[in-house]
């Protein structure tokens, strides 16, 4: 399997370091996330790192079904940024019923084997 390069083994780096960083464009200051070689808005490739504020809001959410042995259910969310980019993840402090669209949330890097991943965690409960 081919390892990341890039700018995608960079934010996978610095996921495992317990780290959430998104882009900017100097060109047009849009923010970009996923990481990207060059901005989707405008093309340029003058694109610097940054830290989010970590907050949003839920946009969508569905809650995938799984056995008890196999880990129970979990939701898959989809949270909008306030520096305005979309991002797939869960909501880990609710149960999956719990969470809804609308719901402010906050990001955080989980670290499991070394791998980093972006979770959220709801602020003051249901929407």
């Amino acid at each position: 399997m081919n390892e990341p390069q890039g700018v995608l083994a960079f934010h996978q780096l610095e996921l495992a370091a317990g780290r959430f960083l998104i882009q900017r464009c100097d060109a047009c200051a849009k923010h970009v996330y996923y990481p990207r070689e060059a901005c989707p808005h405008c093309g340029s490739a003058a694109l610097e790192w940054t830290a989010p504020r970590g907050t949003g809001t839920v946009y969508a959410v569905t809650t995938v079904r799984r056995k008890p042995a196999d880990g129970g259910d979990y939701n898959v969310s989809l949270v909008d940024l306030d520096e305005g980019v979309r991002l797939m993840s869960r909501v880990t402090n609710l149960a999956p019923a719990e969470v809804a669209i609308g719901q402010r949330v906050q990001a955080r890097v989980n670290v499991t084997e070394g791998k980093g991943v972006v979770v959220f965690d709801a602020l003051g409960g249901a929407a």
